[in-house]
This record gives C-alpha cells, structure tokens and sequence, in this order.
C-alpha cells in the first residue's frame, strides 16, 4: 500500500540544491583507481515518494524479487510508468515549491565488491546526471541528496568502504522542488541516466584542476597556466615543457591555437606526489571588443545547432558512439558551432568537440518557462529562496566545464524569465572565469549578459539589427554588443525555410554574428508493433494529460539520426566556400569564409553533363585561397554544348584533399551551379552562355525560366484534329469524356483523375503553433475540400477545351480553371490557365494538378533539380541533374504526415513499370512534383507515418508552384518573395506513353 504523504522525505521539497556532497570540481581522468558502477542493478518503483515497503536501504535488505534495470538509463523507457512531453507547461500543479503526493520514486540497489588493490583513505562516489532528486546510502549509511539533472554529485564515501561486499542504495524522486528548475522543452523522464563511478583519492593527488591556456595572436606565443590544491608539475613535450610549475604562467610558442576549424591538442601531463593526470591543451583566447565576439582576435561566424541529447531507444542516456556520431554529422553538414540545450551535456561529448572542432555555447541546467503561463508570478529567478539552488546549478557547470577549449561561452539557462538570482549567476560567472563571456537570451539588462541574442527574430528585425538601428521596441538596449540569433529557423516537419535569407544577413552585417538553428535531432521515441512495424511517438502517444503533441519533433535529424532534407538545406547555406561559376568568361569565383583555414586542404572539381549526362571533367589546378579572400580561377577549356538544345550543366565542388578526424578524403565541403547553354530565340541550336545569376546565389526556388532563359519544350502547333467516337474524345494519347472533358486514359494508362489541385497536407510550419498559421485560414476556406463544376467543354480542330470552377461549400471565393488539350500520335500538350476569383483572405497552399495513375508505376527517374525534396524557400542543397529513385523512397517519413517530398525545377519526369512501361512527363519549361502511393487527404488524416496504407494508384502532383515553408512552427512565417498569392498562374505539360 502507498505510504502516506506526510512520510515524504523533507529534502524532497526544499530549494536547498543539496546536503552532504563535496564541492564542485572539473571532469578528468587520472592513473588513480576507479570502479565503474554502470551495467544491471536491483530497481523496484513505488507510487509516492515515501518509497516502498522496508529498509531498502539496510545491507540486509532483500532484494532478490526486485526487477533489474540498467544503469544508465530512464526507467520509464523500461516499462515502469510512461514518458510524458511539454514544452513550456508543468505537468504538475505551479505551486513551487511543492511537488504532488503521486510522484513515482525508483529504488535502486548495487551491490559491488571492492578490488583487493583499492587504496585505503578518501573516495568519492561520483553521479554524472540523476533526474531529478536522489538520496544515497552505503553499507547503510545515508551519504546525503542532490539535485541538478545534468550535473554531477558527489559524496565522500572512503571511511564507509570495506574489503569484498558493499551496497550502495539510490532513491530517486521523479518530481522535487528541482523540478521547478527544470522545465527544460524536453520529455520528462527520470532515474539514473548518466554513469556511475567510485574514484579514489590519493593522498597528495588531484582533487581539482583548472588548465588556462590563452593565445597572444600578435605574437603567436602562448601562456599556459595549471593551478591545483596541491602543486604538482607539468609536462608538454610539444611545447618543450618539462616539469613546470604549477600555479605559475609559462610562456610558450610560438604555438599554434585551438579553433573549431583547426583542434590543434598539445598532449600534456600533470604530476603531483599522489596522481597523473592527462591533458589536453588547447591555447584561444575569447573576448568582445569592438562590439564583436571575437576567438584569438577574429570575429566570429557561428554557423550553429542546438543540441538536446537524445536516443530514440536510450533517451538521454546517450553513448559515446552516439555522441561521436553527431559531432561528425555536424562536421559533415558545416556546423560549427552547437549550443547545449539546455542543459550541460554529457562531459564525453566536450571531449569530442576539443577532438573534432566546434564552438560550444555550454548551458545551464535551469529553465523556469513554464511561470509564464501564469504571467512569471513567483518565478524563481526572482525569488532569493532560489539563489542558492541557482549559483549552484552555475557553479557545477563551469567548474565541470571550465578547462574544455571549445567552451566558448557560458550561458545562464534558457526561457527562465528574468530576476535577481540570474544576474547573481552572470556575477558569480565573471568572477570565477573572467575569460568567456557570458550569455543568457532571456536579459532585460545588459549586466546579465555580454552578447544580445535573440530567438526567432525575423529577417526584418535581424536586418535592423545589422543596420544597429530601428530595433523594435522593448528590446533590452544592447544594441552595441554581438548578436547572436540564439535559436531561429525552427526545423520543425518539412523545412525549414528562409535559411538563405537570414545567412545573406549574417554576412551582410559583421554585427550579426550567425546562430543556432533549433534543433538538432527529432525527440521521437521508438515503438514496435507486434507485426514489426517501427515507429517514433511523441506528445499524446503515451496517453498525457497535459502535452505539446509533436513539437518535440523539431530537429534536422530523424530520430534514427538519419538527416532530414532540412540537414542538407543547412549544410548548402553553411558551405565554407561560395562557389561561382562563369563559363562564360572561363573562370569560377572562390570566397573562403572560414576565419582560419586556407583552401590548400581542398581538391576543386569541375564536373560538365548534358541533360544530366557526364560529358567532361577534371580537378582544377589552384593556388590557395586564404581565409576571408576571393580568387577568381580559370576554367580549363569545355567542350562545346551539342545543337538541339539541351542543357549543358557546369558543377564546380571542393572535396577533402585527404582524410580527416571527421570525413575521408573526397567529402564535398561546397559546390555551385551555372547553366552553359542556351536555346536560341528560334529554338534551333543553342548558345553558350552563363546565366545573370549563378545557381548557387540565386533566391532559392527561383527558375531558370526567371534567370532568363525560356526552353522550347512544346511541340509543334500543327497537331491532327481531334477525333471523337461515341462519348470519348481521342487528343493525341489520350482519351476523355465528351460531355465532362474529363481525361479517361493516357498513354494507355487508366486515369482516376486528372484534375486542378491547390491542396496540400499543412506541414507543421503552415500549422505554425507558435507563429501564424496559413492552415487555419486555408481550411476555413475550404481549400481541403474543393469541389469541380464544369462551366463548358468546346472541341475545335486541333484542341479540347474545358473550363471549371473550383469552389468549396459555402464560400463565394473560387478558381477559374481552363485546360486546352492538343496533341498527336506521339504526345498529349497540356496548357493550364488558372485565375483566382474573389476576395481571398489567404495565399495558396500549391497550384497543379493530380493524377491518379496505376500502382505498378513505382520507378521514377527525373531531370531536373534534386536528388532531395525541395520548396521554393528550402531550395538551396538541390542542384540541376538526373537522378532516379521509387515512389517510395521519395517520402519523407517525418513523424507527423504532412506535405513533403517535393522535388522542383523538373524539365522531365518518367514514371515505369518494372516491365518499362509507363508515362513521361516534359515540362515548358518546368514543373513541380511529388509521387505517393496515398492521396493528400489520407496524408492529412495521418497522425504517424506507419498509419498511411498504400492504395491500388499513385497519386502524381504536377505543380506550377508551392507556397513557401517558412519556419512559422515557432518562428516567422514564409518571405514575401515567397508566398503563393492567389492570381493568374499558368502550367503546361507535355505527356508522353513509355514503352
């Protein structure tokens, strides 16, 4: 039976942070002994805090009908309760510090045996990370409390060890006063999740060690700095130090310093009478001057992520080949820079980032955002009972943290509001490590912070901001420090858009000095079905009460870590290196934008294809390009484009050299586009020229129909008559009704449909939960439910023409659709003339039409832009080629169904049967398409990706265009350049039959 509330442990709703643990201290590794604790312990998990039934704590307790749980881990993913997703509200009554009498409490028992060889004297029992609230037993003795998620404890256990048997004893509360502190956007899961270790102390060892490793870039010299309790020596064999003392600068150098593009590690060691411990130096020096954020006295370009730890099976008990594994996408993808949302991380990933290279924004455990919606009444930032809990959630992340080179900025939290206890933290801050700056987004006053940062901003006010004027009003007057957009480009579903937008700012404006595009990884939790089927749940899935459904769902990563579309978007709007090049004039145009690395690294490549065949191609012999130059490289000779027209595509990419940590030798790094040919006035031959804008820096979406070319791809305009029989009309491989001028058959293929669409399944962005929706205004105007009423069917000579309005239930706004069809034996022309009529409130989702093909169609082989999905404002990674793949490997699996898979830019289309059978598509000059073997509604309808069945037809879109993505999900909404505005638009297709 459950114990009665009263018998709750008093600590459970204190703000004291913590009883009985030994003062913060760095993560580091040493020749002192250590037991690792991890793997299979004794769990059992009571309803309320009290725990449950006897002593669980006494050596002699029995155990032997409890369950095992591995530690570590999160015991809700193991069966005991359910996970449970918010964003910004508490699942729990606000009524701080008090926490509900049903708090599931996990009961933890290990017993270990303690290796003859252990030292006798002082140990430390050290936790990584215990969500949220945790006592602790050993042999019987209680060793005290803590809380801090994402910090480490520790507790004095020497005098309590024994030779052979111990047992060591946890109870972890799921809800404390803590828990106030953590309302982190995040599911809320609970136990043991980070390691577990017992170290020992040497007497005369290390307890704690701090590195200071500046940079003079006048110089190039470097002074090195180690301070310990108690004085030890160093050694650096690189820098021909031998046995330096401790406590004492040392100058060295010239060396070369630490940055996200070149990790250069001195390997070193620290030697005191008891203790070696490794190190590993990286000398930068971090500053704001100038109004500049600024490593070894360059400014900054942070091209960033946030980053949450996460599993789909593990949760937070993320490994270290998880870790690895993100820092080397991020590498891959251009990211250099990730921000630790929000919360610190695991210490083993500051590791990889020294090792690999990225700048760190490291967190804070503490987010209060839930005070919000009860308008930060009795905020804890505010409130001096907190101010305790708060310096010391601070204090144990930078004296974890503070000798990790990477670590370039350390940050009070997120969403906390504002209050004296904050300001307290940035103090502390500055004292204790006068050589970061210190950020926190939420600052009403500049003592808070030494950046202005910002989340979701849009490209309007991000421009002011560069301009450092017309800033809106009630910003917090820290206009001449750093900006940093902390969080933007919400990558939530399909998007997110406007990234090439909001990058030109950033490069346009050295005040603006790049961001964190939230986020990096979808939160998605993986399920079976019985029949095998795999899924991810989110929000709602597990049966909350209170929850956010899928907006944990936000990242550029799948919660398998495979990369979404939005990845590679990112990573072309990150690219080091722009890429431009003019065959016309013979020479491509290289800017380097790293802040340290030359070219000389890299291997340029030119790549020439005809209709997406290769033609020609080689490397391109090139000096150097420094960091921040542009040099202009001649093109070697290209051959002459053939007549007929066909386009002729020169790619320009620059490849690793050799391998790396992160990526072998031939990783592409950056590439750009420019079109060699085209088709003269008259449409016989071509001419070789560039067009007045590269590929690569054009606005994304933009077409080579808008750079100035115009392919002739419609056939002659002398077709046969059309020839009618009975109640069908035959145009050219066609067939359809006489009466409706609905298309029955083309190519021989049975048509369900052939028909003016303008709907499309909202993605999360047009859903916009936190910004303005275009879902809402596109359903009340029915948009998904449009109904088709012939106005007239006329048949001339060569053309059959039929006119439609396009209306939905009670609403006087509609569409006015005219097809004329004409064709010959060889090809069915489509000429599509649409107008909008009325006085519509909204833009248009999509304008094109759909077709209801047969299911064997699942080949799909295209010319045009791809390999990936792409929309007009998430455009940038698609380039112009050939590419082939099925209908079902077009889908973009994202956890909520929505519109997706679009590929753009298309001049031709063909879709087959394995037997070779089936439809081509031509474009005059392009379209868009997406293919699936499920309607838009049953997208629609969907609320996972495994609930869509596949019917007996594919569903073929044929789009004039999209509405832009946006990143409204949390953020702005689609750029005027664009939107969809309701008007005249116009497409025109060429079918075809394959045999």
């Amino acid at each position: 039976m459950p114990t009665h509330p009263e018998h709750a442990p008093s600590y459970l709703e204190s703000r004291t942070p913590s009883a009985g643990t030994e003062p913060p201290r760095a993560a580091f590794a040493s020749d002192a002994p250590a037991l690792d604790l991890d793997g299979d312990w004794r769990f059992r998990l009571a309803p309320t805090a009290a725990g449950g039934p006897g002593a669980f704590e006494r050596e002699d307790h029995d155990d032997s009908a409890w369950d095992t749980l591995p530690v570590p881990a999160h015991w809700q993913l193991h069966g005991y309760g359910a996970p449970a997703y918010t964003n910004i509200a508490y699942p729990f009554p606000i009524d701080p510090p008090h926490v509900p009498d049903d708090n599931p409490t996990g009961e933890y028992r290990r017993a270990f045996d303690l290796p003859e060889s252990w030292p006798e004297g002082p140990a430390v029992l050290r936790f990584e990370g215990v969500d949220s609230c945790y006592a602790v037993w050993l042999n019987g003795h209680e060793l005290g409390h803590a809380t801090g998620s994402r910090l480490p404890s520790e507790f004095e256990v020497g005098a309590l060890l024994r030779p052979g048997r111990n047992v060591l004893a946890v109870r972890v509360h799921q809800w404390s006063a803590a828990s106030y502190l953590e309302d982190q956007d995040m599911w809320w899961l609970s136990g043991i999740f980070r390691g577990v270790r017992l170290l020992a102390c040497p007497d005369r060892g290390v307890r704690d060690l701090e590195v200071r490793a500046s940079y003079d870039h006048t110089s190039g010299t470097g002074v090195l700095r180690v301070d310990t309790e108690t004085p030890g020596l160093v050694t650096v064999p690189e820098l021909g130090l031998v046995d330096a003392a401790t406590g004492t600068d040392h100058e060295v150098g010239p060396v070369e310093p630490w940055s996200a593009e070149v990790p250069r590690l001195y390997d070193g060691e620290l030697v005191t009478p008891g203790e070696r411990v490794p190190l590993r130096v990286g000398f930068r020096t971090v500053e704001v001057s100038g109004g500049l954020l600024r490593v070894n006295g360059r400014p900054l370009l942070l091209r960033g992520v946030n980053r949450h730890e996460w599993d789909p099976d593990r949760g937070r008990a993320v490994t270290w080949e998880t870790m690895r594994e993100d820092v080397l996408l991020m590498k891959r993808h251009n990211v250099n820079a990730v921000r630790t949302s929000h919360y610190p991380p695991h210490p083993d990933f500051l590791d990889l980032c020294d090792e690999l290279g990225l700048w760190v924004v490291d967190e804070c455990d503490l987010e209060t955002h839930g005070f919000e919606d009860v308008g930060w009444r009795n905020n804890p930032s505010d409130d001096p009972l907190w101010h305790d809990a708060f310096l010391d959630r601070m204090a144990r992340t930078v004296e974890r943290d503070k000798n990790h080179p990477s670590v370039i900025l350390w940050s009070l939290g997120n969403e906390s509001g504002g209050g004296r206890n904050l300001r307290a933290m940035a103090e502390w801050t500055r004292r204790r490590d006068p050589g970061r700056p210190v950020h926190y987004e939420g600052a009403a006053d500049p003592a808070y912070t030494d950046l202005y940062s910002r989340m979701y901003a849009t490209h309007e006010e991000v421009a002011a901001i560069g301009r450092r004027s017309g800033l809106p009003e009630g910003d917090p007057g820290l206009v001449d420090r750093p900006f940093v957009m902390v969080e933007y480009a919400h990558a939530m579903g399909t998007g997110p858009g406007g990234l090439e937008e909001y990058q030109r700012l950033v490069e346009a404006h050295p005040h603006v000095q790049g961001g964190f595009v939230w986020e990096w990884i979808d939160h998605g939790i993986r399920r079976r079905e019985d029949d095998g089927t795999e899924w991810f749940a989110y929000g709602g899935d597990f049966g909350e009460v209170v929850h956010d459904a899928n907006f944990v769902a936000d990242g550029l990563l799948m919660p398998d870590r495979t990369p979404g579309p939005g990845l590679a978007a990112l990573a072309k709007t990150f690219e080091p290196l722009r890429l431009v090049p003019d065959p016309e004039n013979g020479t491509v145009a290289v800017t380097n934008t790293w802040q340290v690395l030359d070219t000389a690294g890299l291997e340029l490549r030119w790549d020439l294809r005809e209709e997406g065949e290769p033609v020609a191609g080689g490397v391109l012999a090139a000096k150097p390009v420094g960091p921040g130059e542009t040099a202009v490289l001649p093109l070697p000779d290209l051959p002459e484009p053939s007549a007929a027209g066909r386009e002729t595509w020169l790619t320009v990419s620059a490849h690793l050299a050799g391998d790396l940590p992160w990526a072998e030798a031939g990783h592409e790094v950056a590439w750009g586009q420019a079109r060699v040919d085209r088709p003269r006035a008259d449409g016989s031959g071509s001419d070789r020229i560039t067009p007045s804008q590269p590929v690569t820096h054009h606005r994304p979406g933009a077409t080579e129909r808008e750079l100035g070319y115009h392919p002739q791809r419609t056939p002659s305009a002398q077709y046969p008559p059309l020839a009618t029989e009975g109640d069908t009309v035959t145009v050219g491989p066609a067939e359809f009704d006489a009466r409706t001028g609905r298309a029955l058959s083309v190519a021989g293929l049975p048509l369900a449909a052939l028909e003016l669409d303008v709907w499309r399944a909202p993605t999360d962005n047009d859903q916009a939960r936190h910004g303005e929706s275009v879902e809402v205004p596109w359903r009340r105007a029915g948009l998904d439910r449009m109904t088709h009423r012939v106005l007239s069917v006329e048949r001339e000579d060569a053309a059959l023409r039929v006119r439609t309005r396009v209306a939905a239930a009670n609403s006087d706004i509609g569409l006015l659709a005219d097809y004329t069809w004409t064709g010959d034996a060889e090809a069915l022309v489509l000429d599509l003339a649409v107008e909008a009529v009325g006085d519509w409130p909204c833009p248009l989702p999509r304008v094109g039409v759909r077709l209801e093909l047969p299911p064997e169609l699942g080949e799909v082989d295209w010319f045009g832009r791809g390999p990936g999905e792409a929309y007009r404002d998430v455009a940038q990674a698609a380039r112009v080629g050939r590419f082939t793949s099925s209908v079902d490997g077009l889908q973009t699996p994202y956890l909520r169904p929505q519109e997706n898979g679009n590929r753009l830019g298309t001049r031709r289309l063909d879709l087959r049967s394995p037997e070779g059978r089936g439809l081509r598509v031509e474009g005059a000059p392009e379209f868009d398409f997406t293919v699936r073997r499920w309607s838009t509604a049953a997208l629609d309808r969907a609320r996972h990706p495994h609930e869509l069945r596949p019917e007996d037809r594919i569903h073929l879109h044929l789009d004039a265009a999209h509405q832009g993505i946006g990143s409204a999900s949390c953020g702005p909404g689609v750029l005027p350049q664009h939107r969809l505005t309701p008007g005249t638009h116009r497409l025109r297709l060429v079918l075809r039959p394959l045999a």
